[in-house]
Parts: structure tokens; sequence; C-alpha cells
């Protein structure tokens, strides 16, 4: 059954029915300089547990104590201040409500909402919720957890997806139509890696061939130490539901659509430890897992008639894969394992310098 968003104040329903979902890995981060597409797809909501928007306040004047009490454990630039528990939709899923005077706060092409809530309900002028549509953000509304309440819709309204199984759903492709890699990959990709950093202690990683070996590959061989003969590494899988990898010491998981909680790898049968969790997105994990974009036909000329060669060629964008270092240092940022000395060196060389390789 889908819910409905209602003003606390007058009891105006501002939402159309949505469905609740996990919050998407790149909700905040913020891309290049276009119109990013909308965070939310129609007819679902999310829930983003974190304090966000102003009053943000300095890393120096925060203090490391207090920083980790908010779950911060190495310097940021800033900590948001702003109310936690945000209700976020897709634009377009709003109703009842108006942009608020002098709350148009933006860049160039649209709102921020640094200046606060810019949305206010129609009917009782109470100020309810965020748009944030200007460029290098990932539209969406959000609206304040104390100005709404949440109200069955009376209407059967499935989330998108639902029932079908997680590894049956359709995964992204990592190339964008464009031909550029696709932004969602990259952010996700940034914050896999340091939690692949804090799995791997220090020590070598074994990549599968692969698009994960894309992913991570370079950045890994710049931070961890090669795989030395006869030498223990850290060796990566992909096991899911109903996929099990005996014998891995790190398991690249899938977020769950709905919880985003990790799923669980198999359980390990008694001769194994159970393996350190790499959360991905759903939709990427299953394109890493079971997607095959490859079309092979037999090869003309003089190759053996059993070979093949692609055709048309997988897309492949011309600059190596990069993951975002602005998710990989805010990730790493609230993993308590930055504590650790190495881990804190590799957090302040990507924070002093991260636009030079590998990033």
């Amino acid at each position: 059954m889908s819910e409905v968003f209602v003003c606390a104040g007058c009891d105006a329903v501002l939402t159309a029915p949505v469905s609740r979902v996990a919050l998407p890995v790149h909700a905040r981060s913020s891309f290049g300089h276009d119109l990013l597409p909308v965070l939310m797809e129609s007819g679902t909501y999310a829930v983003d547990r974190e304090p966000a928007g102003p009053p943000w306040r300095l890393w120096d004047e925060v203090g490391p104590e207090r920083a980790a009490a908010r779950g911060v454990y190495a310097p940021v630039h800033s900590l948001p201040y702003g109310p936690a528990g945000a209700i976020v939709i897709a634009p377009g899923d709003c109703r009842g409500t108006a942009l608020i005077p002098g709350r148009t706060e933006g860049y160039c092409c649209g709102l921020t909402g640094a200046d606060g809530p810019n949305l206010a309900c129609e009917r009782c002028g109470r100020e309810v919720a965020t748009l944030q549509d200007d460029c290098s953000l990932w539209r969406a509304v959000r609206f304040l957890e104390h100005a709404v309440r949440r109200r069955p819709s009376g209407t059967a309204h499935p989330v998108p997806g639902e029932p079908t199984p997680l590894y049956d759903r359709p995964g992204t492709p990592p190339v964008h139509p464009t031909g550029n890699w696709d932004p969602c990959w990259e952010i996700a990709a940034g914050a896999a890696l340091a939690h692949l950093l804090a799995a791997s202690g220090g020590g070598p990683v074994a990549l599968p061939r692969g698009l994960l070996t894309d992913m991570f590959g370079r950045a890994l061989g710049a931070f961890l130490p090669p795989p030395a003969l006869n030498a223990p590494v850290n060796r990566v899988a992909l096991p899911g539901p109903d996929l099990p990898a005996p014998g891995a010491d790190i398991a690249v998981v899938p977020l769950h659509p709905r919880t985003g909680e990790p799923c669980p790898p198999p359980p390990p049968d008694h001769a194994d430890t159970t393996p350190a969790t790499v959360p991905l997105p759903a939709d990427i994990w299953t394109y890493l897992a079971f997607s095959n974009n490859r079309r092979l036909v037999p090869a003309p000329g003089t190759l053996p008639v059993e070979a093949l060669r692609d055709d048309p060629l997988p897309p492949h964008p011309w600059l190596p894969f990069r993951p975002d270092p602005h998710s990989f240092l805010t990730t790493l940022a609230r993993l308590p394992a930055v504590r650790r000395p190495w881990l804190r060196a590799i957090h302040d060389r990507v924070r002093a310098k991260p636009y030079e390789s590998p990033f």
C-alpha cells in the first residue's frame, strides 16, 4: 500500500501516492556543471537520516570529538547542521506547494536550497520542503520531517520492480548514452572504494577480471602493495542471493533497493571465515554479476572458423574509469577505520590533491 504526505499544519495533501525505497547512494553528491536527472523514481520516496542543509559549520569550529559524535572521523570542510530525516521525492510527485518569495538561492539554472526551505503549503503557508534543481544537483524535493505527516493513500501502488527478485532486476550499464562513464557508477565506485580499502586492512587485493578491475584496479594499485609470490592476498568476489563465492575474503554485495541495507553474502562453509563486505547499489551489482552485453559473431578473413568477434564493439569511453573523489572522501571520513594511521594517510593524501592520479 502506498502513502501520501500531508501538511502537519492543515492536512493538505502535498504528494502523489508514493512507496518507500532506499535513498540512492549518489543522493548527497553533486556532479559536473550540467543539469542532472531526477534523483528519485516517480512514485517512490526515501528518508534521508543524515542532517542536511544550512547552517553549516567548519571543521575547525566543530572539532574532532564533536564531529566523531556525529559519525565523522576525519577532517571535512564543513558539517551540515540542518534537520535530519528529510522525506525525499521526485519534483513531479509534489502537490499543493508554492515557492517562498526571497528563498531563491541558486547558481545559474535553478534552486539549491542554500538559504533554507523554499516551498510552502499553498493552503496555510507553512514551510514544508526544499526544491533542489540547480546545475550539478540531482533534482529532488526534500520535505522537512516535522512539517509533514504520513497517511495511507488508500490505493495499491507497488514499488517499481517489486516483487521481482533482486538478482533478476535489470542492471544499469556503466556507459552513459553520451559515451562517457555513467556518473552514478563513478559515485558508487568512490563510496565502495572507501569500504574496499578499509576491508583490505592495508594488504594486497586480488580483483576478478573484468569491470571490477576497471573500477578499482588503478586506485588500489596506487594505495596498496602489490601481491607477492606465495603471500596472503585479499580475494574479492561478487556473492549475493543464491550466488556463492567460496574462499572470498572481501564480498562486494548489493544494497537492497527497498531497505538500503547490504544483502548478506551466502554463509560460508565450515572451513571459511565470513568475508568483509563492500556495498554497491543493486542495479550496479546486478550488472557486474550477471550482465553480458557482448554480441559475438563469426570472424571473417583468415582466422579459424571457431573464432568470434564483437559486432558491434561494446561501448567503452576513451578515458579510464575514475571513482568519484568526493564520494570516496565523504564515505571514508565516516568509517571508523579511517582512524588507522595508514588509512588516514590515504584520506589526507586524496583530500590534499583530489584531482591527481589515481583519481
